[in-house]
């Protein structure tokens, strides 16, 4: 589709000439002699662009201007006329135009304005877009009471401005968690600036974080700001900081310490006003049992302790987790596009698998089922042979072990549904069939035991 312009000007040869000019750019240009008829047109045609004169017969060009600002505040506005003042530039402006052109004006200039204007309207566009797509895409997927309860603490600990270290094994989230806690924090429009600790090199790594002067060392030419200064006044998230060395740690406990810094090949200091979270898979008590960790950077990064549960230990989590990522990737253009769905025996495999790549690897295999199954169904079949041969282990195991014989079945999700039924029976037999203290002490909400006990065709005798 062409790239739509709407021409407002009263003089017929001005109006043709642009009309003709655009159309020969490839655009598809319109014309309109009055002010009225541009407001019309624009709310029937939706232009990507006006160009728009000052003085019209019916009004003035800058009421125009107003009226398509506010039914369309996205779309740029050029204002063009033989008899421009300072003072009618500035107010135009104001007003949202993107530019001021004075009769006579070149051709040339007035078409880049134009693809400027287009351009800069596109990767706002593009911008407003991809912010929405991470607003999706970035929340904590679940109702579990581990997740439930991670929600309240970001809830407590965002608009704080309170240090943060986010421990969990890979795969959880914490970078997930880390961006919720700026989100909410009075630094949510200020940048969030993430560095991964354990992929920069140690010898780069003071670099990268304090920055350097033009010929600090072999290979600065140029001055370079680190993600310190870069963070200044927002969030700067230091991720896997437990592999950082410990010649690393103590420049950085001095950075945290006094919020300044020098950059490297410099005397000048910087102050900055950073908010730091911090985040490791380590065990931090072991590591400085070990000596690899500093105690006093430790205690200086861990004011709010938040820990990010794996994913094996909320498993009520996965078919929401799975289905997420499903639709994701069944709407992208690496598969057929068929919305793909997974059987209740995948499923109950998928539950019952010990995710050690937690949240990262159920997203990654959600990814490659949705891509390589044809189809719209996904069987236990197409799952991995390891996952298979692991949750058949562990359930014979368990079996074996506890005398289970009575929940052997045809299939993977009865023999799930006899388990549960017997499980849910004995606990709210335990609370004397309450239905509320029965779910807080499994860990799942009210809402979804109620679920069960219907599914399973339970009686409970409380309900409160």
């Amino acid at each position: 589709m062409k790239t739509s312009v709407l021409i407002v000007d009263d003089e017929p040869d001005v109006r043709r000439s642009l009309v003709d000019i655009f159309s020969d750019e490839g655009y598809a240009a319109s014309g309109a002699e009055t002010g009225g008829e541009a407001i019309r047109l624009a709310a029937a045609e939706g232009f990507d662009l006006v160009l728009l004169d000052i003085w019209l017969p019916d009004t003035d060009g800058l009421q125009v201007l107003e009226q398509l600002k506010a039914a369309r505040p996205e779309m740029p506005v050029i204002m063009i006329s033989g008899h421009g003042t300072i003072e009618t530039a500035v107010q135009s402006t104001k007003l949202g135009a993107f530019d001021f052109i004075e009769k006579p004006f070149s051709l040339e200039k007035l078409v880049i304005t134009a693809e400027n204007a287009l351009t800069i309207s596109r990767l706002r566009r593009e911008n407003i877009q991809l912010r929405e797509r991470f607003q999706r895409e970035s929340h904590l997927i679940g109702t579990s009471r581990r997740i439930a309860t991670l929600r309240e603490q970001i809830g407590v600990i965002g608009p704080t401005n309170g240090w943060v270290l986010i421990t969990g094994e890979n795969g959880t989230g914490k970078e997930l968690v880390a961006r919720a806690i700026h989100r909410l924090s009075p630094r949510s429009g200020r940048p969030f600036v993430d560095v991964n600790c354990a992929a920069i090199p140690e010898s780069l790594i003071e670099s990268e974080l304090l920055g350097h002067e033009k010929g600090a060392f072999t290979g600065a030419t140029e001055r370079k700001s680190g993600k310190f200064e870069q963070a200044d006044g927002g969030t700067i998230f230091l991720d896997e900081i437990g592999d950082m060395s410990l010649n690393t740690q103590a420049k950085i406990l001095r950075v945290l310490q006094e919020q300044s810094f020098t950059r490297l090949g410099s005397s000048r200091p910087i102050t900055i006003d950073v908010r730091v979270i911090a985040a490791t898979n380590k065990h931090m008590e072991t590591a400085i049992e070990d000596g690899t960790f500093r105690e006093d950077l430790y205690y200086r990064l861990n004011v709010i302790p938040v820990e990010v549960p794996p994913l094996r230990e909320r498993p009520e989590d996965i078919p929401l987790l799975a289905n997420h990522f499903l639709r994701r990737f069944s709407g992208s253009g690496n598969c057929d596009g068929t919305d793909k769905q997974l059987d209740a025996d995948a499923m109950a495999l998928l539950q019952h698998y010990a995710w050690p790549g937690n949240v990262r690897e159920l997203k990654n295999l959600m990814e490659r089922l949705a891509i390589m199954v044809p189809g719209p169904r996904i069987a236990a079949a197409d799952l991995p042979a390891a996952m298979r041969e692991e949750t058949d282990t562990s359930a014979a195991t368990a079996a074996a072990a506890g005398g289970l014989d009575e929940f052997m079945a045809p299939s993977f999700s009865e023999a799930v549904d006899r388990f549960e039924s017997h499980y849910l029976r004995t606990k709210l037999r335990e609370f004397d069939g309450n239905v509320s203290r029965t779910a807080a002490a499994i860990g799942i909400t009210r809402r979804n035991l109620h679920r069960k006990i219907k599914a399973l065709e339970i009686k409970a005798a409380a309900e409160q």
